[in-house]
């Protein structure tokens, strides 16, 4: 991002509205034109930011992994899984690494609407996808 002042801006500006709304966010990563960080609720609700200076977008992130022996297991499941990511307005992208398939599902909001009831909305239906999404994959919290 040509403008490292509007990237700050958006760093801050993002991580106040997380605290805000009862997140806690953990040291991230940047670089000259990206910032990727995590966020906690203390309800136990994890995942992820990234803000990218050439986009327009926040984007929210949560990955599932599984191992590649799973995979009939993700195959069975993929279309239920691609119907809830749609019932809830987020995408989804499907990796296999060696040894590994990644499940990640994503939501975004629109800079320019970015505020603490558009994140709080948003945050909401992202937890409600990933909570089904749980179900389906049969994950339990012990």
């Amino acid at each position: 991002m040509k403008n490292s002042k509007l990237m700050k801006e958006r760093i801050h500006r993002v991580k106040v509205l997380f605290t805000e709304l009862g997140y806690e966010v953990y040291e991230g990563e940047a670089s000259e034109d990206s910032f990727t960080a995590v966020f906690e609720h203390e309800n136990g609700f994890q995942g992820g930011f990234f803000i990218d200076g050439e986009s327009k977008f926040l984007e929210i992130a949560f990955t599932f992994s599984f191992s590649t022996r799973l995979g009939s297991f993700v195959q069975k499941n993929l279309e239920e899984m691609l119907a809830i990511c749609y019932e809830y307005g987020c995408y989804m992208n499907l990796q296999k690494f060696e040894g590994e398939i990644s499940f990640s599902v994503f939501s975004k909001i629109y800079y320019t609407g970015l505020n603490y009831y558009s994140l709080k909305d948003t945050l909401r239906d992202f937890k409600d996808c990933v909570e089904s999404l749980t179900e389906v994959c049969e994950i339990t919290k012990d």
